[in-house]
Formats: C-alpha cells, sequence, structure tokens
C-alpha cells in the first residue's frame, strides 16, 4: 500500500482522467494533504477532491511536476513484480522490432515507467533514472533488469535538465557487472561501435533509426553532408546506401574518431572525411570553399532545453538551415532534425521556410518524421514525442 494521500484540488483531475499521468505542484490541495511534508520518491494514493481515488504515483516536493503516476490501481506498490511486468512488456515489443538486440528497452512513461529509461547493447544497458521515485528504487531497478535480460553489464548514465528539475546530483557508475569503453551495435543493417563510457547521454541515439532508413532512399551516388556528426550514425550509413563522398563535422575528435573507425567497419573509409571544429564556422567555410552537397543532414542538441530558451533556440535552428541551404546543391535535399520538446512540428517547418525564402529557395516538404517506435508516444502526452526530421527538397 502506498505511504501516505495526495489530494487534489477541484477540478485539477480532468487531466489524470484523460490518460494524463503528471500532476503539477499547484493542482495539489497541500490544506489537506502537505506536500512539502512528504519524502520524495515514496509513494501516494492520489486522489481527487472528493476524495475518490484515481491511482497510485510516486512524489517529489521539490519538483514542479510532484507526482507521477504508475498505476491506475490505488493499492498498487511499485514493487519488483511490476517492474518485471512493465519490462517483459517493452522487451517484448522491441524483439519484435529489431532482433539485433539494439533499441531504446524502456522509454520513461510511455512505456508506463515514470523516471526510467533504458537503452540496450546486446548483453550490456545504459539507464538514466530522472525523477527521484525511480532513483531511490535503483536496486530493485536493477534487479528486475537482470531477471528480465540477464545482462553482462549496467552503467549509469544519470545528467541532465529532468534530474536537475528533481535535484537530483548528476552521477556515472558501473552498476552491475563489468561495462566496456565502448560497445558494438547494428542499426539498419549497418555495424557501428558508440562510446558507452564517454559518450553523450546513453552512448547512441536509436530515435532516429527509421530516419536515418528512410534517408538512404537518396543517398546512391551522392555527395552528403553530415553536420553534428557525433558518431556517424547519418553519414556511415549514407555511406553504406550508396553516397559518393561524405563529409562528417563534429566539434569533437573523439566522435570523429569513432566516425572513421565506423565509415571501415562498414567498407566506407575511403569515401567518408570528417572536419572538426563549430558547425556554423565550418559550414561556413565550406561556402567560401564554394562546396556543395547532395543530400545535408542537420541533427544538433536541443538548442531549446527550456521554454525561457524559445526566441534564441528559434534562432539558432534558422540560422544552421539558412547555412545549410548556402551549401545545398539544386535539387539537393535538405534533413533538417531537432530534439527540441519545446519547438512543435510546425515551428521548424516555418523556419525552414524562412530559411529557404532567405535563400530564395523552392522547397518542398517530402517526409516529416517522429521517433522511432522504441520510443513510443503515450497518447496523453505530448512531451513524449520530441523528435522531429523534415526532409526538404529544393526544387531547382
Amino acid at each position: 500500500m502506498p505511504d501516505a494521500v495526495l489530494r487534489l484540488k477541484k477540478g485539477t483531475d480532468r487531466r489524470l482522467r484523460g490518460g494524463h499521468l503528471w500532476i503539477y505542484s499547484n493542482e495539489v490541495d497541500s490544506a489537506a494533504t502537505p506536500l512539502k511534508t512528504m519524502v520524495p520518491g515514496s509513494t501516494v494514493v492520489v486522489e481527487d477532491a472528493r476524495g475518490k481515488p484515481l491511482g497510485a504515483a510516486t512524489v517529489n516536493p521539490a519538483s514542479l511536476i510532484c507526482a507521477r503516476l504508475y498505476s491506475r490501481q490505488a493499492t498498487r506498490e511499485l514493487d519488483f513484480s511490476l517492474l518485471v511486468d512493465r519490462l517483459q512488456s517493452a522487451l517484448a515489443l522491441r524483439e519484435q522490432l529489431y532482433p539485433e538486440h539494439c533499441y531504446r528497452l524502456a522509454y520513461g512513461e510511455a512505456d508506463l515507467l515514470p523516471g526510467l529509461i533504458v537503452d540496450r547493447y546486446g548483453d550490456y544497458l545504459a539507464l538514466q533514472t530522472t525523477t527521484a521515485g525511480m532513483d531511490c528504487r535503483m536496486p530493485m531497478v536493477l534487479e528486475a533488469l537482470r531477471e528480465v535480460l540477464k545482462p553482462k553489464g549496467i552503467i549509469s548514465k544519470n545528467s541532465g535538465v529532468f534530474r536537475t528539475a528533481e535535484q537530483l546530483p548528476e552521477e556515472q557508475s558501473v552498476l552491475f557487472g563489468e561495462v566496456p569503453e565502448q560497445v558494438e551495435l547494428i542499426e539498419n543493417g549497418c555495424r557501428f561501435v558508440a562510446p558507452l563510457v564517454d559518450g553523450q547521454k546513453t552512448g547512441w541515439f536509436y530515435d532516429h533509426r527509421e530516419n536515418r532508413a528512410f534517408m538512404q532512399r537518396f543517398c546512391a551516388a551522392k555527395s552528403v553532408l553530415d553536420v553534428f556528426s557525433y558518431a556517424g550514425g547519418w553519414g556511415v550509413q549514407a555511406a553504406a546506401a550508396g553516397a559518393s563522398s561524405v563529409v562528417c563535422v563534429d566539434s569533437s575528435v573523439s566522435a570523429l574518431e569513432l566516425v572513421q573507425h565506423n565509415a571501415q567497419l562498414n567498407d566506407a573509409g575511403d569515401r567518408v572525411s570528417s572536419l572538426q571544429g563549430k558547425a556554423a564556422e565550418v559550414m561556413k567555410a565550406l561556402q567560401k570553399e564554394q562546396r556543395r552537397f547532395d543530400v545535408i543532414v542537420l541533427d544538433p542538441p536541443a538548442f531549446i532545453k527550456r521554454k525561457k530558451d524559445q526566441k534564441p533556440g528559434e534562432k539558432a535552428y534558422h540560422q544552421i538551415n539558412e547555412l545549410a541551404l548556402r551549401l545545398l546543391a539544386p535539387g539537393g535535399l535538405l534533413i533538417s532534425a531537432s530534439c527540441s520538446m519545446h519547438l512543435p512540428t510546425e515551428s521548424l517547418q516555418k523556419i525552414i521556410r524562412s530559411a529557404g525564402g532567405t535563400r530564395s529557395r523552392r522547397l518542398q516538404i517530402l517526409a516529416s518524421l517522429g521517433q522511432g517506435p522504441d520510443h513510443p508516444v503515450h497518447p496523453s502526452i505530448a512531451e513524449t514525442s520530441y523528435l522531429k526530421a523534415i526532409f526538404a527538397r529544393d526544387m531547382g
């Protein structure tokens, strides 16, 4: 049985009844149920203003999202059996999609595991806990993962704005077994090595897998520019699909070393080169050299991490898209991506249209895609749909 009761103010239960899982601190009737006295990570029975149970949740009074439902059964514990059931359900979906055992295994609320992110690399797992509720249950989470997957090693990669919002410390550690510095994975038939220990976030970005597969249709005998390339997820797959040449751009020397390694793994080392530096500066230098590319991929980090970043973030997206269009050959394809949750697809499309107008380019949208099915979207939580990839063709 959950530890306490969290009662909502009158009229604030509508969103939960509609399927949402989040409760904001200003929705709580603190007079009836003092939120600030509750222990971060503890479980509560959530009630509406009349005292009717709505479900069970973990709570964190230090966070704006002060509680997250994990079950519609008010008496349900967040215990080992529930974690195993949810992980087995998540695993069944991924195994149906990706038999290579390389995918995002658990995607938080979308898999009814609020606060838990797990990426799988065969026998190794990288996880993030983004809520106090899941963080304080780490021993049980590890036990459940070992029960369901029997991995050789598990590493935590706990950092980012979500942990900051929950007032959780940033940390990285091997939680079980032995974890190699780098792990192997297969994506769309291509072999890669990803930096598990020193890499960004959980080491790889599986979310663009389907978008990279779609890109391959356009790459045969084409010149490709992959900006913000990281370890070459886009660029190496373009080469594997028959691109005549690929230039990968990233600010990280170690990432570009992996690009070359991954290109060689896929017999494309002679067609993949790299340029180290800040994206805008490298793109401006390429323009001065009068370089042109048939396919350009822009996959930047999130320029809009918080709503207050909206204006400068949109300006940054406009700048890189305008620079890309200056480098795009007539009839070429721009693939413009964004992982900023606060930037809607319509806004990114507007930015591309504006950047095209600045360059007097006539563009047509061939596709507007999102994250792959191992990053499922919770239909009531818009925030779980964050990824965008717009394929815009220059009409010459």
